[in-house]
């Protein structure tokens, strides 16, 4: 599913229920919450969605790796990645009844 399918997907949600929404209105609303996302997580702060999921800054220590082209050893440099961790909710409706190890949320 592309923005432009979640945006129709949102639109035609709202209208089963309800409440009427234009595509343009769901689509800046959409676009305005994923800016916040990530600047807040740009900002090292972990966003919390209850039932959804978790976004946050992970770092990824310095580790040594090779070249794929001549095998040479390489550094690489510590980073900072955005991570997404999903919910309970999340996890339990993508595998309904299905054995879960990870118990993090």
């Amino acid at each position: 599913m592309n923005k432009g399918e979640l945006v129709h997907a949102i639109t035609e949600r709202a209208a089963q229920k309800g409440i009427t929404i234009h595509k343009k209105t769901a689509e800046e609303v959409l676009t305005v919450m994923l800016d916040v996302i990530i600047d807040s997580v740009a900002e090292g702060h972990k966003v919390t969605l209850v039932g959804f999921g978790s976004f946050e800054p992970r770092v990824r220590k310095a580790r040594e790796g090779r070249n794929p082209k001549t095998g040479e050893k390489m550094d690489i440099p510590e980073t900072t990645v955005p991570a997404f961790s999903a919910g309970k909710s999340f996890k339990e409706r993508v595998n309904p009844g299905g054995d879960d190890l990870d118990d993090e949320e």
